[in-house]
């Protein structure tokens, strides 16, 4: 069981492992271990997440998500498939509480108009500033 909130928690079944070869550089051992991990945890069918923090999760996702709703995550940073195995499992745990937190309300506000005044006065000194600039014209030919 991972714990991701007191109130989420995601059974161990709902995740699958695959251990596939890590691209990149590695020497001799490169073609023989299958150190990285692709996680494969289906956000769409999941009897654990909440139907607001699937929505969530599947938005933040993005790229990570399969037309079918499932999310993959592959974790090829380190050179042992344990670490890795626990890197992608930290980076589930880290997405699915990101995608737990409520956005907070946007209230809609309007300047005051003491902040409508300090603008406008601003924009009255720049813009004597930029007429002090000007070349003076006149008839000096």
């Amino acid at each position: 069981m991972l714990n991701i909130t007191p109130s989420i928690v995601i059974d161990e079944n709902e995740i699958q492992l695959d251990f596939i070869r890590a691209s990149g550089p590695g020497g001799q051992y490169v073609n023989k271990a299958a150190t990285a991990v692709q996680l494969r945890f289906d956000v769409h069918n999941s009897p654990s997440l909440p139907a607001d923090v699937r929505q969530r999760l599947m938005r933040l996702a993005g790229s990570r998500m399969t037309e079918e709703g499932t999310l993959i995550i592959t974790a090829q940073r380190f050179r042992s498939q344990e670490r890795n195995r626990q890197d992608a499992v930290d980076r589930l745990v880290r997405l699915i509480r990101k995608a737990a937190e409520k956005p907070k309300l946007r209230r809609k506000t309007k300047p005051s108009r003491a902040a409508r005044q300090r603008r406008l006065d601003a924009k009255r000194r720049r813009g004597k500033t930029k007429r002090l600039r000007r070349p003076i014209s006149g008839d000096n030919d």
